[in-house]
Formats: C-alpha cells, structure tokens, sequence
C-alpha cells in the first residue's frame, strides 16, 4: 500500500502541472522526422503542401484578414499615434478624419467613431470592407515601417460601422438645417443606385433637399457593390443596410428604370421639371477583343459584368425579389484573364463554383499587377495560379465547347512597351473563361439617352473633375462613368463632391449665394438629441466632462480650444498669489512603469513633479473674463491655493469672483511640491484645516466652490465630511498619489532634474489610479448622500465614465488621458 504524500498533488493534477514551464536540467531532443509528423496535430496555418484542402465550393463566408473583434480593435486602436497631421487622413479620399474615429474606438466611445465614420462617407461600412487601405490611408500611416506595422484602419472603420449596424439606430436630418424655403423642394434625379448615387443623394438630402429619386435598371439596389462584389468580401446586407440609412432621410428609389430611349433620357427628365441630374451609372458593357469576339456563355466563356452578377444573385440572400438563381456551374480548370480587383474576384468566385483550379493570367509582371495585394493575397491564399507575361491569341473549341488557350510570350521593348513575341507560346487546357479586361461606354442607345452631353476620346462624358459637373450646366456625374473613380471610396467621394457643387448650382438658380467653402452636413441620429445637461449647484453643464485642473489647462488658450472641440467645462490650472509664485522644473511628466514595455499611447499610468501654475493670478482673472465672454455657456472653474491664512483665501477667492468664474475649486491635495510650503498636501490632510479654509472663502464668496482632495489620507471621508461643515458647495475626489515612480538600473532617479539627477515623490495619475478614485467617489456619495462630487482620476473612457457616475459622481474631470 502506498504512503500518500501530504506535499504532492494527486496525480492528475502533478500531470496537469507537468506542462508548467521548468528549469530544464538537459536540453531537448526530439528527431525532426517525429516533429514534422507531431506539428500536423497543431499547426493552425495551412499547410504549404497541402493539396486536398477543405473546398470552398458554395462557401461565401467573411474571409478578410481585415476583420477584428472588440479585443482586436482595442488593441489596434491604442496603437495609434493620433498624429497631429495625420497622412492617413490626406489619403483616404473622402478626407475621413481617421485619428479621431480611431481615438473613439480606443476609448469604448463605437458609436462617436461610427458617427465620425459616417459624417465623411455614407458608405462607411462598405468601404470599411472592400478599400484598397493598402494603397490609400494604410500605405500612408507613419507606423508602416516600425516593427509593428501600420495601423488596419480598414478592420477598426469596419468593426466600429459593424457595431453601429446593430444598434439599429436610424439617420436623421441635422435639426440646424433649415430648408423651409422653396429651392429645397427643387426636383433631382439620380440614374444609377450604385455608391456614387447614394452618397450624393445622401449629402444632398443632409443638405435638406426633400424632393430626390434615384432611378435604377435593375430589380436590385446596390449597383455593383450589389452585382460584382462577391459575398465573402461585401454581404449584401451592408449594402441594403447603408441604403436604408439614405432613405431614412427621404430619398426614393424606382426599380427597373433605365437610362435608354425607350425609359429615362437626360432630356425627358429636364422636360419633367427635374432641376438637376447626377448620372452614376457606372461602365455597363465588358470590353470585348480578340480572340473572344464570338464566344459565348453556352461555349464555356464568360465576361466579368457576366460571371459575377450571376455569382451575387445566387449567393446574396434577399438581393432582389427573383428565386431560384442557381451559381455557375464550373468544373476543371478555369482560366481568368486580367490583372486587377475584379479579375481576382472572378477567380476566388471561380472556385466557390466549382472549379478545380484557376489560373489568372495576365499581360505584364507581378511589379505591374493593377489589383490590390489584399487581394492578390487572398487569391494566393486559396490556390489559385498565376501566369504573368502572357497575351491571348487563340481558343480552341471541341465539340462546342471552349478546350484550351494559346497564348504569346509577351517581352517589354525599348520604349517600355509591352509587346507579343510571337517565336514564344503556350497552350493551356480549359474547361472555361472569364474575361476581366474591364469595361466601357458602348451601349449607343445609352449614349443617346445622355444627349445633348459631350463624350471625350474615352468615350466617357466630358466634365470638370474638381466639381463632377459636365458641359451641361446641372448635369453631374460621378464613380466609374466619370472615369475618375477607380474604386468603391472614390466613387462615393464623386457623389460628394458632386452633391456640394449640385447645391450651389440649384441655390444659385433660385438667386441665392452659399459659403465658398463646402459644408457639408455630418452624420445625424436621435442619440444626437439626447440632452446629458447637469444643473449643480445652481450652473448648468452643458454636459459632464470637462478638463480637470492639470496639464491640458496649462494656458487659457488651451482652455479656449478645449470648449471650442465641446468640452462642458474646464477646471483652471491652479493658481496662487504673487507671493506664492513658482518654476516649474523639466522633466516633470514621466510615463508610467506600470505600462511595462509599452511607449507610446495607452500608458497606464504617469507620474508627475509639476507644481501649480508659473502664470499670475492677474493672468488667469484676465484669462477667466475673456472665456466666459466668448463662452457664457460653458463652466468654468477657477482653481486656487493659498498656505494656512485667512487673508490669502479670502483675497484670491474674491480675485476669481470678480473674474467671472463659475465656481472655485480649492487645491487642498497637491502631493508634492506644495506641501513643504505648507499648501496642497500640507492643509488637505487635517480635517480642521480644510474646514476652516472652507470658511474662509464661504464668508469671502457667493459662487460655489469645491475642496479638491487627496487620497494620501487614512480617511478620505473625514475630509470630505470637513468640507461640508466649512460650507463648501461640493468636492472633488480625487487628487493623485503620492510615489515614487521608479529607479533606473545604476540607481538613477526618474523623472531626475539637472546633473545632480534631483527628484522628489511625485503624484501618479492616468489608470493606475482609477481604483483609488472609485473608492473615493463611492465612499464619499455614500457617506454623504446629495454631496455633490466631481469626480477625476482615471476617467479614459465612455465605460469608466459610467463607473464613476454609477459611483455618486455628479460631473467628471479628465487629466492624464489628455496627455
């Protein structure tokens, strides 16, 4: 019988912990062919050898590595830089304010980064999904060449949009828009229901224009985002949802009206009274050359504008009102002529319809590939092949049916032209052909329709492509038939830029001016109607944050800029008498060494050395009257500090009534610094003393005033309670914590000031100190039921924002998350 071990677990659990990592006492050896056949039970990547993979056929499920979760996102957004010129924004064409959308998402706040998304393109969620970011805002991020890479903004604006879908929250006109007069009933057409339309039909119903119809060809809405954009890269509810949002602002959409002699002509709709038309049709016929002249679909040829829409009307659930559309039916080897977006999204559909391998060929080299690397990559990613420097010459029928291609070697030439060698060919067997060497204008009975406009060599209509507006006066286009556009983003920027210049042209035909500069209304919903106003103490806060009395209120310009970006209120840095003047020393701000080896944004902590401000009181009164003339709405808040002595409140309290100051806050916290002067710490610390300073400036002043207090106390609840008994009007809870933030290796302080590397205890704030301040808030509300608390300390977020008004707080104050 075996002695049980008192000190040893039973043995499953020794087994568990066998896994722990250990000091091992030998290194390791296992032979590589006992490793190669172990790995295959735990590789999560494919294997490069794999040939027999799980099939895709039928599979339309999401497959961009662009996609995040919320983990994901939060992560990515905290390493952004928030640059103050930030060159994605110059990138992205429609000038999304890219930091900002960002910044929200690292702070919980999804709903402000979809609003941000939104204001700047109606198509967020969709350009979220399928922009080349790698050739736009991506590929001009300053992170791009660091360890960590550049920013995925196209996964963070998907993601944020994504979240926005499920609120389920409708759009509606900006109540500042007033459009009561009669140039906003005025008529506008819109032929084509692809992004270009709906984002100038959007802006222009934003705008306050309630009279705009968009007409479309097909039983379906959408336009090729619909049609030629497969499902695992853009679902159709994205698409149907993103319309719905413009039509919640009253536009109408009219199915299966087509721009033809025999429908809707450029001038039947200016006979019909319609004031101005948008065209974005896009390019609706494929471009035929040799050897595909005669080749049809039953011979086993396909063009783009052919292949794909059946693919979406199978494979797209709720796309029109039509049943029973069934996918191609593909089998063996399909070959994809082309070299951009589409041509790869023919191939990866190729192979969702059953094809057995997909060989995309194309004219030049890999250095001259037109598509995108996202997808080129996913392309890779699934087994298709790729045949560079080939020219189609000739196809070979059996029995009817396309067998095989060949093809010419095609060599650049002196004048860098790419041009068939006729001595090199390949032949390739093929079951069928898909050709994606894009599209045009062919279509003469839509060209007629768009009489009287002017077409240039292209074939295209003229226009000016600073306004989208053709030779016609009135007459706007925008995304592919503009032949600017290139892409989903561009062509929602042409229905932008095209919905501001149709604006000025239809005011400017009802005799009225407007601004020189666009402004173009944001995005708008109920949740912007929601009045988060606070009355305390008599003040009305427009809302409850504001900047806390620290870094970002060092100067009153700061404080100007901080109300003119829409903070409630701001807290002053604290200032004393003449007397009492100070100098700030450098380095005095030092990130926390509770972020571990994180530099950057999203530190946890930081610690600081500063004293109260270097500027006069007489500064700061000047500073106080100047804001509240210029913002009789906002608070403001005039911080002070004085030693131990009746005469000194009394005289900087008066000095910041006759200010104009809404309220006062006393600095009875200060850590460091202050308190060897017997201010700050030195005061707040003794119940007696808050109190009688707090008497002290009730008898001096009518406006209320708030003890600022700190946490280096026993008790913080014995101040708070001493403050009221002093008749303060409230608290603010709390100040930093006193600590001493770290040492460097050989022993050096830090932050250390001069050569003599001098330091002192300095006062930790940001996230660190959350918890303490929580406590604080609750402790006090608790113990005081109705005292009015301004909370701060650790406040980064929309969710920790909640917590502390959850906790008894009345307004928030934000410091070191401005840092």
């Amino acid at each position: 019988m075996s002695i049980k071990v008192q000190s040893k677990d039973v043995a499953d659990i020794e087994n568990i912990l066998t896994l722990n990592p250990k000091i091992k006492p030998h290194a390791s050896l296992v032979p590589s062919s006992e490793t190669k056949v172990n790995k295959k039970h735990w590789k999560r990547n494919q294997d490069k050898k794999c040939n027999s993979c799980d099939p895709l056929l039928n599979n339309f499920d999401d497959v961009k590595h662009t996609t995040l979760s919320e983990r994901g996102a939060l992560r990515e957004a905290n390493r952004c830089l928030k640059c103050a010129d930030a060159p994605c924004q110059k990138s992205c064409p429609t000038q999304l304010d890219v930091k900002s959308f960002i910044g929200s998402i690292a702070t919980k706040n999804f709903y402000g980064a979809a609003k941000a998304i939104f204001s700047d393109n109606p198509l967020g969620l969709t350009c979220g999904m399928v922009c080349p970011t790698s050739d736009l805002c991506v590929g001009s991020c300053n992170l791009y060449a660091s360890e960590e890479g550049a920013i995925n903004i196209g996964g963070l604006q998907h993601f944020a949009t994504d979240i926005f879908m499920q609120m389920k929250i409708p759009q509606v006109r900006p109540p500042h828009i007033v459009a009561d007069d009669e140039s906003y009933a005025t008529k506008v057409a819109l032929i084509g229901c692809g992004p270009a339309s709906v984002s100038c039909a959007t802006f222009l119903a934003r705008l306050g224009y309630k009279n705009l119809t968009i007409f479309e060809k097909e039983k379906f809405i959408g336009g090729l985002s619909s049609s030629e954009i497969p499902q695992y890269r853009l679902p159709i509810e994205v698409v149907q949802y993103e319309i719905e949002l413009m039509k919640d602002l009253g536009v109408k959409i009219e199915n299966e009206r087509k721009l033809s002699m025999s429908d809707i002509t450029i001038q039947k709709l200016k006979n019909e009274k319609y004031g101005a038309i948008f065209v974005g049709i896009g390019l609706p016929n494929p471009k035929r050359v040799h050897p595909f002249e005669n080749l049809t679909e039953e011979m086993g040829f396909f063009t783009s504008k052919d292949f794909l829409p059946k693919v979406s009307l199978a494979s797209k659930p709720g796309m029109c009102k039509c049943t029973g559309k069934a996918l191609p039916q593909l089998s063996g080897n399909v070959i994809v002529l082309g070299a951009g977006d589409t041509a790869f999204d023919c191939a990866t559909s190729a192979l969702r319809c059953g094809a057995s391998r997909v060989y995309v060929v194309f004219r030049k080299g890999f250095t001259n590939i037109r598509a995108v690397p996202e997808e080129m990559e996913l392309a890779r990613e699934e087994k298709c092949e790729f045949l560079p420097f080939l020219g189609p010459h000739e196809v070979h029928l059996k029995n009817g049916r396309v067998s095989a291609i060949t093809f010419f070697r095609t060599e650049v030439n002196e004048e860098g032209e790419f041009v068939e060698d006729y001595e090199q060919t390949m032949k390739l067997r093929a079951n069928y052909i898909i050709c994606a060497f894009g599209s045009g204008l062919y279509d003469e009975d839509v060209k007629a329709a768009l009489a009287p406009l002017n077409f240039n060599k292209y074939g295209l209509p003229d226009l000016n492509v600073k306004t989208m507006e053709t030779t016609v006066p009135g007459i706007f286009c925008g995304g592919d038939i503009a032949g600017v556009a290139e892409t989903t983003v561009e062509a929602v920027n042409d229905g932008k830029t095209a919905a501001w210049h149709m604006h000025k042209y239809i005011q400017a035909q009802h005799g009225k001016e407007v601004s020189r500069i666009p402004e173009l209304p944001k995005f708008y919903t109920p949740i912007d109607e929601v009045d988060i106003s606070v009355e305390l103490c008599g003040m009305k806060f427009v809302n409850p944050f504001g900047l806390a009395s620290a870094t970002p209120c060092t100067s009153s310009a700061m404080i100007r800029r901080a109300f003119e970006a829409g903070w409630g209120f701001a807290v002053t840095k604290t200032f004393s008498l003449d007397k009492d003047i100070v100098t700030n020393v450098s380095p005095r701000i030092i990130r926390g060494s509770t972020s571990g080896h994180n530099y950057g944004p999203g530190q946890g902590a930081f610690l600081n050395i500063e004293l109260i401000s270097e500027k006069t009181a007489a500064y700061w009164c000047q500073s106080v009257s100047e804001l509240k003339k210029d913002f009789p709405d906002k608070i403001l808040i005039a911080s002070i500090m004085c030693s131990y002595n009746s005469k000194d409140w009394t005289e900087l309290a008066k000095m910041a009534e006759l200010a104009g100051a809404d309220a006062l806050e006393l600095n009875l916290s200060c850590p460091h610094g202050m308190g060897e002067r017997g201010m700050g710490l030195a005061c707040g610390q003794d119940p007696v003393l808050v109190r009688n300073i707090c008497r002290w400036v009730r008898e001096a002043t009518k406006i209320p005033f708030f003890a600022k207090l700190t946490p280096n106390v026993t008790n913080i609840v014995d101040i708070a309670k001493a403050a009221q008994e002093g008749n303060a009007d409230g608290v603010t809870a709390t100040n930093t914590l006193s600590g001493l933030m770290g040492l460097k290796g050989n022993g050096d302080p830090w932050p250390g000031v001069g050569n003599e590397k001098r330091t002192t205890y300095g006062g930790v704030s940001g996230n660190a100190i959350r918890p303490v301040a929580l406590r604080a808030v609750s402790a006090i509300a608790r113990a005081l039921p109705g005292f009015p608390i301004l909370a701060t300390g650790g406040i980064d977020s929309a969710e920790s924002s909640m917590q502390f008004l959850s906790c008894g707080a009345s307004v928030l104050q934000v410091k070191s998350h401005n840092h």
